[in-house]
């Protein structure tokens, strides 16, 4: 996709996604790929890109997590340690442009179901022992992580709410394991991406400054949780619009 054909209306956009997944601990990369769908960017050549900006917000609030102690590793490695390869393995699958169009698009309505119906996740109390926990967390893990790497998300949308329904954790560890969990499995498909020779055809360097704004406000003011939800809702609606659109010629 050539620089030049980059919808620039879309700019306040990416900021506006940024600010709302930081708020929750994450890096925002189905609201970036909902966009590029949107406009008609739906090529291979967008996965690395939304890869390169899920990875410069999720690190953000990975950081403020990471720093007020809210990360247990004990929590994230049984995760990781079957989704970083699965994530690279994804990111070095070839997958024709009407199959990844149709396979983001369910991707980019699970998100949707996620934002609209299940903003509140009730946590429970975690009483597994580690060995069940690991049996149960190293599949999962794996296949967030093949996801992550074929369409360009990080999966932290998903582990968030596993994991307080688990009762692994509370809400600021479960964003903190959350956010590294995107970090991580971002980089190990970009690197799956690259090695497979995908080039990065978008202005990337101005995308990553503007989100990278938006991460740093919507960490401030994640606090607020009325305009939050309302913004989840809103994003929840794009997803289901960005999504209908590219799985509807498989229905037709």
């Amino acid at each position: 996709m050539p620089t030049q054909e980059m919808p620039w209306i879309l700019i306040p956009l990416f900021f506006l996604v940024a600010a709302l997944y930081s708020s929750i601990g994450h890096g925002g990369a189905s609201g970036y790929l909902a966009l590029f769908a949107l406009s008609g960017m739906a090529a291979p050549s967008i996965i690395p890109a939304a890869l390169v900006l899920n990875i410069a917000v999720a690190a953000i609030s990975f950081f403020n997590y990471w720093r007020g102690g809210h990360l247990s590793l004990s929590l994230l490695l049984p995760f990781v340690v079957t989704s970083m390869p699965a994530a690279y393995l994804g990111g070095r699958m070839t997958v024709g442009d009407e199959a990844l169009k149709f396979v983001l698009g369910v991707a980019l309505l699970l998100v949707a179901a996620r934002l609209l119906f299940f903003r509140e996740i009730p946590q429970r109390s975690d009483s597994m022992r580690w060995i069940q926990r690991w049996a149960l967390a190293a599949p999962i893990g794996f296949v967030l992580g093949l996801l992550s790497g074929i369409v360009g998300i990080g999966g932290g949308v998903f582990l968030s709410p596993v994991i307080l329904l688990l009762g692994w954790a509370e809400i600021k560890g479960t964003a903190a394991v959350s956010s590294a969990f995107i970090v991580l499995n971002s980089v190990s498909g970009l690197i799956g991406h690259v090695a497979r020779g995908t080039s990065i055809e978008l202005p990337v360097g101005i995308l990553v400054a503007v989100v990278v704004l938006g991460g740093f406000l919507g960490s401030r003011l994640g606090a607020q949780r009325l305009s939050t939800k309302l913004l989840q809702l809103a994003l929840g609606l794009v997803l289901v619009v960005a999504g209908g659109k590219l799985i509807l010629p498989w229905l037709v």
